[in-house]
């Protein structure tokens, strides 16, 4: 698994749009770069419109947001227009982006082992080090004591703004 301080792992992929999205073109901004399992089940939904709903609030922040599952263009496309979603999708079938960034791993679901995407969140700083990972995320918890719900998105949103002081 990479580490904080490590570089970046280079990467190219497709966009949505089928337009070819490297790490050396976007350098120079913060990247919040989020993966998730499959396009259009529960917990990708809800992760993808709550980092909609934040963009603009990352764009202050200049942070750019890519999300990247295995799905194909095509499905982010159906993916995006089903949910009105405003972010960056990658596709990555080949799974050499979860690869090299460590989060094809072997999963446990109801009994059955697999290989899948461990749901994972880099922040990569302007420079293209990692400067922030959150593993194994839950996209929305809940406290025991309080009941308050959590977002993973607001975790993320305040890290970058204690990265860039």
């Amino acid at each position: 698994m990479l580490e904080i301080g490590q570089d970046a792992p280079d990467f190219c992929a497709l966009n949505q749009d089928d337009v070819e999205i490297c790490l050396r073109d976007i350098k120079g901004k913060w990247i919040v770069l989020y993966f998730y399992p499959r396009d259009l089940t529960p917990g990708c939904i809800i992760q993808a419109e709550d980092f909609t709903q934040q963009e603009e609030l990352f764009e202050d922040l200049d942070a750019f947001i890519l999300g990247v599952s295995a799905d194909t263009t095509s499905k982010h496309r159906s993916f995006i227009e089903k949910k009105n979603l405003n972010i960056t999708l990658l596709a990555d079938v080949e799974k050499i982006m979860c690869e090299a960034y460590g989060v094809w791993q072997l999963k446990k679901f109801m009994g059955k082992e697999n290989m899948g995407i461990v749901r994972t969140t880099f922040i990569i700083n302007p420079s293209g080090k990692i400067a922030a990972i959150w593993e194994k995320v839950s996209v929305r918890k809940k406290d025991r004591k309080t009941k308050e719900e959590t977002l993973h998105v607001d975790d993320v949103r305040e890290k970058l703004k204690q990265l860039q002081k």
